[in-house]
């Protein structure tokens, strides 16, 4: 028997289509979809859903507010953000970016440079957990590997891009695998074990396609692609102790330890700067910190003006069994995400309305963690006015529409994770 559901309430998500309207509208009006800071537009948002509900006071509504924000999943993402942005601060300044790169360049066999850049983007941006770093960091190799083979740089960033999409889904430390991990409840390692199966197939088949299209392609290790084990440990080290399942605190703690042992045995960072590049890398996550409280606090309001009910109830009349609630979760995620252009955002305002689908159709907290996570990386890696395609532009003096013909791995990543769903036998319906 299917449970009774809250009765919905349209004008309740007016606040989300007041950031949505101010979001895309003044991008598209400016022509740049950063003119209006996302932090901006939603204490706008913040503010319209504080004058709905006359029948609730003001008082009632700021408690409804902290609730959301002080939520437990809430805090302990903001603090694993800040977490994450120390190690990440630390060990670029180390130079562990520079060294992972060169690693690469250095074991990888002649013949294979635009795979190999994809192939390094999967391991920098997996052990970093930022496409954007990811993205800055081999920007500038790709030029190089253009120059120096004559392929079109629209590939080889093409490549990057992948590469960096691939880590910005699947990391242990990524703000994405945070948010998901979080709003859904459950493990890291479950999320990831999910998560991989269902991309394996998209990675290995873009890598084959580079592999062929670059086939009589090379690259010559110069010099200056010099490299540091010491360097690169810290982010094996993160990586490992993610993958073993240790705490998550304890991982970035320890790696940010390492990190700061490794730049100081190599110079690379003086005694003095220690807590300088740590809280740099702090501060980067200050601005996805604060939307993610801002966000909570919305949704708090939303929901108890019966605006999730609303959705729900939309979303409930148009879907059948579990495959049609995957489906649901994957096409909310990717919405959602073109709306916003920050994956981080977009998984952390669909994640309750997600968990609620997952807990009515049967499906696992990991499996809908890594829909959420999944299809908001799709959507980021394929829309021009995304943070990672404009910094690849941005980088390389091509257009994004020029680079996006060349991002296999979202295209495949998506069309092999519904595959999977589709072809999935189904062991159970809707849950009751």
């Amino acid at each position: 028997m299917e449970k009774a559901r809250e009765k919905g309430n349209l004008c309740a998500l007016l606040p989300i289509g007041i950031f949505l309207v101010l979001f895309l509208g003044v991008g598209l009006i400016s022509g740049d979809f950063y003119a209006m800071p996302a932090i901006v537009a939603f204490l706008i948002a913040l503010m319209a859903a504080f004058f709905q509900n006359k029948k609730r006071s003001f008082g009632e509504k700021l408690k409804t507010a902290a609730e959301g924000i002080g939520n437990e999943d809430i805090i302990t993402m903001c603090l694993i953000y800040l977490a994450a942005g120390a190690f990440s601060g630390t060990v670029t300044a180390a130079g562990g970016a520079d060294s992972t790169v060169a690693l690469g360049l250095s074991i990888l066999p002649p013949g294979i440079a635009v795979a190999g850049l994809m192939l390094i983007g999967c391991f920098m941006s997996v052990s970093m957990g930022t496409s954007m770093g990811t993205i800055g960091a081999l920007a500038p190799i790709a030029v190089g590997i253009s120059e120096k083979t004559g392929f079109s740089m629209a590939i080889c960033i093409g490549a990057v891009v992948s590469g960096a999409m691939f880590g910005d889904n699947l990391s242990m430390i990524s703000d994405t695998t945070i948010a998901a991990v979080r709003t859904q409840g459950c493990e890291m390692r479950d999320k990831f074990k999910e998560n991989f199966l269902l991309v394996l197939p998209a990675a290995v088949v873009s890598l084959i396609i580079y592999v062929v299209i670059s086939r009589n392609t090379s690259f010559q290790v110069t010099p200056e692609n010099t490299y540091n084990l010491w360097q690169v440990l810290p982010y094996l080290v993160v990586l490992a102790g993610a993958l073993a399942g240790l705490n998550v605190f304890m991982v970035l703690i320890g790696g940010t330890l390492l990190s700061v042992f490794a730049g100081l045995g190599t110079g690379t960072i003086v005694l003095g700067d220690v807590f300088k590049v740590m809280g740099e890398g702090v501060t980067s996550m200050y601005d996805i910190t604060v939307i993610s409280m801002i966000v909570a606090a919305i949704v708090a309001l939303v929901k108890k003006n019966g605006g999730i009910a609303c959705i729900l109830n939309m979303i409930h009349k148009r879907i059948r069994g579990k495959k049609g609630g995957e489906l649901g979760i994957a096409v909310l995620a990717v919405l959602v995400d073109m709306a916003t252009a920050n994956n981080t955002v977009a998984i952390v305002i669909a994640g309750p309305i997600a968990k609620e689908i997952s807990s009515d159709y049967g499906i696992s907290p990991r499996r809908a963690a890594s829909l959420l996570d999944i299809f908001a990386s799709v959507t980021q890696g394929l829309i021009p006015y995304g943070a990672q395609l404009l910094l690849a532009a941005g980088q390389t003096g091509l257009s994004p529409l020029e680079i996006i013909p060349y991002t296999f791995y979202p295209v495949l990543m998506g069309v092999s994770v519904v595959c999977f769903v589709l072809l999935r036998k189904q062991k159970g319906g809707r849950a009751v």
